[in-house]
């Protein structure tokens, strides 16, 4: 926020651990200058150190006490993902006053979070006390970022929601017993043709990849390596963590410490003590060593043994390359001639922050300025809180297809605490297509349902939690002429439903009538069974087909391993005989069969009778069942 004045804020009301020192501070700071004067004179190229800035009460204090290890009582802050992306969503990023220099004060957590906003050291401190309460191994770094990342412009990477997972090659096993058979003979020198082709072409595409992130590309920062930054270094062990990385606190997202927006570190520090970077950053972070223990590559500026500081205090070694090994990295820790040097082993004060609480309205609704909005390369996601939109929407992802954000591509929203438990809708600007997604529990059991239009017979295709109908219908599309069912685990074997309907009759109608109220005619149902292992393949129906209108109803059976030719069964209407509702008249003229390789009971005509007379009350019940599939839709 562009023109706030920090220091108009009211401190008469802060407890007067921020406005005084302890003795146990006053010790810290203390040894903390002892520490920097051996720092500066031992390393005159290296940048100050961040160790004592001024609090919002204008007193110094350590970094290590500014940090509140704190645990809320909210389930999503018991993970780093939730601490981190409610830091990023609950505080406005202000930048640095300089931004190759060290900020002069360091607020406490509890004045951010009460004016909601700060810069870097602000997001991480409050961010690091939060993991270090929930248990997590975690630190507070002072180092060197890109521009993009000092700035909080994203506008040049793709939205996390975007990004593709990384597809996993599948192993394939191979076998050591099988034949090898012999390889077609190639020309080599085709070969070798074929290679200098592929060469070339592939040099040229790199050269057109180039030129066209040139012109993308943005002018290289003349401040690059020398940007300020601050974030959080988690690192593995503790909370099974497996592998260190690092949390940007502007975005709460994760990085890998290899991350080349990770320029360099100068130091780190949790709420125990404070270590200064020892080794080279000249080519980023992706080389350093994160194990504190090793006094090579980390100088600690308090000692945590139990003991005295042996390396403070005992006589050195007589070891000259042990001494030629301290004096290349610069070590600290000075050999002491003189006893009587201060020990630097006790144990860090308790933190001066006041204890950090969230309300729980603060924590359902985090952003000061009623959303928040980031841009992408490409993309646009805002972001609401709950029950700020009437229809529950709390986040929308706009994707276009120009750098500019002009023209819009794709839409998707996600929603919170509705009724009818939508969570999710995607819209595609270019097909006007829609789709909603809704959780476990709609009356109607939906999972899915995509639209051009909530007109009836314009296009639906409607996805169900199969397992909890009774008819296990998974899918159904439906249309002005056609519906499609499919369905998943049914006891007689059903997988597949297609209905083909006519036109309406078309009649006077009613003012303000509905066009869909009457059913439509029924031309043509066709259903399609699996397979059933408990019936014989003569017996087991693959597919039967009812054309009402023609009044012919067909049978087509399943295949044997070894057979070619399905055995068919149809049943025909006799030509010129009026058809009654009660009546089944069965002839050899309308039951055609071809059986190539059937059972002796399917050349009995009572048989075929009983068949025809069960298909008949089948098809009534079919009937019923697409005009209620109709009236679902």
């Amino acid at each position: 926020v562009s023109g706030f004045d920090w220091s108009s804020i009211d401190t008469s009301h802060f407890p007067s651990s921020y406005k005084t020192n302890s003795w146990q501070e006053k010790k810290v700071l203390q040894l903390a200058d002892h520490f920097v004067q051996q720092y500066t004179h031992l390393c005159p190229d290296r940048k100050p150190l961040f160790v004592h800035p001024v609090n919002e009460c204008g007193v110094q204090k350590f970094v290590s006490t500014t940090v509140r290890p704190t645990l809320l009582p909210y389930p999503d802050m018991y993970y780093w993902s939730g601490c981190a992306s409610f830091v990023a969503d609950y505080l406005i990023m202000e930048p640095l006053k300089c931004p190759i220099t060290l900020p002069s004060s360091l607020y406490s957590p509890t004045t951010i979070l009460k004016y909601q906003q700060g810069n870097c050291f602000d997001f991480t401190v409050l961010l690091c006390s939060l993991l270090i309460g929930a248990g997590y191994d975690a630190y507070c770094v002072h180092g060197y970022a890109t521009l993009e990342m000092c700035s909080f412009d994203q506008t040049q990477d793709v939205c996390p929601l975007l990004r593709k997972p990384p597809e996993v090659p599948e192993e394939i096993d191979p076998n050591k017993y099988r034949i090898k058979y012999p390889l077609e003979p190639q020309s080599k020198f085709e070969l070798q043709q074929k290679a200098k082709e592929e060469e070339s072409e592939a040099v040229q595409d790199e050269e057109r990849e180039e030129m066209v992130t040139e012109v993308d590309k943005p002018n290289r920062d003349r401040l690059h390596g020398l940007r300020v930054h601050a974030w959080v270094l988690v690192l593995s062990g503790k909370r099974k963590v497996p592998e260190t990385f690092f949390i940007n606190p502007f975005t709460g997202n994760h990085h890998s410490t290899t991350d080349e927006c990770f320029l360099g570190i100068e130091s780190i520090w949790n709420h125990k003590n404070y270590w200064v970077n020892m080794q080279d950053c000249r080519k980023g972070c992706k080389d350093l060593s994160f194990d504190l223990s090793d006094c090579i590559c980390w100088e600690i500026m308090f000692s945590e043994s139990n003991n005295p500081s042996e390396l403070l205090t005992e006589s050195p070694p007589q070891d000259t390359d042990f001494l030629r090994s301290c004096q290349n990295h610069k070590s600290l820790l000075l050999f002491q001639q003189e006893k009587g040097e201060t020990d630097m082993t006790f144990e860090m004060p308790l933190s001066w922050v006041a204890q950090i609480k969230v309300s729980r309205r603060e924590y359902e609704n985090p952003f000061s300025q009623g959303k928040k909005v980031i841009l992408y390369d490409k993309s646009k996601l805002e972001k609401w809180a709950a029950y700020a939109n009437a229809d529950g929407l709390v986040q929308r992802l706009t994707v276009y297809a120009d750098s500019d954000r002009t023209e819009g591509v794709e839409v998707k929203e996600w929603f919170k605490h509705r009724e009818d438990l939508l969570y999710m809708r995607e819209m595609n600007k270019q097909t006007q297509l829609k789709t909603d997604h809704f959780m476990p529990g709609h009356p109607l059991l939906l999972k899915a349902h995509s639209y051009t239009s909530l007109e009836p017979e314009t296009g639906h295709t409607v996805e169900f939690y199969h397992k909890a109908r009774v008819d296990n219908l998974c899918k159904r599309f439906e249309n002005a002429t056609e519906m499609t069912e499919y369905f998943m685990g049914r006891d007689d074997f059903l997988h597949m439903r297609h209905v083909e309907f006519g036109e309406r009759e078309k009649k006077m109608e009613m003012a303000g009538s509905r066009t869909d109220a009457k059913p439509r005619p029924i031309v043509q149902i066709k259903e399609r069974f699996h397979r059933n292992p408990e019936k014989p393949a003569d017996e087991d129906i693959e597919e039967r087909i009812f054309m009402v209108i023609d009044d012919i109803i067909q049978l087509t059976y399943h295949l044997e391993v070894h057979d070619i030719i399905a055995s068919k069964v149809v049943f025909s209407r006799v030509i010129g005989r009026e058809k009654r509702e009660d009546e089944i008249f069965l002839s050899r003229e309308n039951a055609v069969k071809y059986e190539p390789w059937s059972s002796e009971k399917h050349k009995n005509m009572l048989h075929l009778y009983h068949l025809l007379w069960k298909l008949r009350a089948e098809q009534k019940l079919l009937k019923q069942q697409v005009q209620n599939s109709e009236a679902e839709v």
